[in-house]
């Protein structure tokens, strides 16, 4: 696997490293001494799909607050994402950046989001389907959000967003 650091501090842009021949390719997606000599969280949790029927869907920016905080491994498995993570720790050197990259099931490309940054994403292509490897299992009382379009995050979406959640249309702004 080949490790990108991103301008987010801790977010990695990960690509597989395809090893073909006559019959297709394998490639690891994850492993656990990469991940270490990397400086990233290794422990896996909990695993999650979202299946996402139309282009322009929007899902995030999600985020669990500690002590639940997760690190995310992100992967499209099936269509195209613009996926996105967006650093909220205040003592980070990246405090209110993001980092937002194509992800697709023809890249095979994966986003590490690390503990303490939001993450979301936006479909490119109907039927679009996403893998999430997280460090943590999901739980409700730590769970958060900002706004996709909060002007001091200054997120730069690709494309126009048709189908967002209440729940993810109506979290306020963070302020100056």
């Amino acid at each position: 696997m080949r490790f990108t650091e991103t301008r987010v501090a801790g977010a990695y842009l990960i690509e597989p490293e395809p090893i073909a021949d006559g019959r297709g390719f394998f490639a690891r997606t994850w492993c656990r001494e990469e991940f270490l000599a990397n400086g990233l969280t290794p422990e896996l949790a909990q695993a999650n799909i979202s299946f996402n029927h139309r282009k322009g869907t929007l899902r995030g920016m999600h985020y669990q607050e500690a002590p639940h905080a997760e690190a995310k491994l992100v992967r499209c498995t099936r269509g195209a994402i613009f996926d996105v993570a967006l650093d909220l720790r205040p003592g980070s050197p990246t405090y209110r950046s993001w980092f937002g990259a194509e992800l697709t099931d023809a890249n095979r490309s994966m986003l590490y989001v690390p503990e303490g940054c939001a993450h979301g994403f936006l479909t490119l292509a109907d039927a679009t389907e996403v893998a999430y490897h997280m460090s943590a299992p999901y739980a409700p009382a730590a769970a958060r959000g900002v706004r996709w379009d909060d002007p001091a995050f200054g997120i730069e979406w690709p494309g126009e967003v048709v189908v967002i959640n209440e729940r993810d249309a109506s979290y306020p702004d963070a302020g100056p």
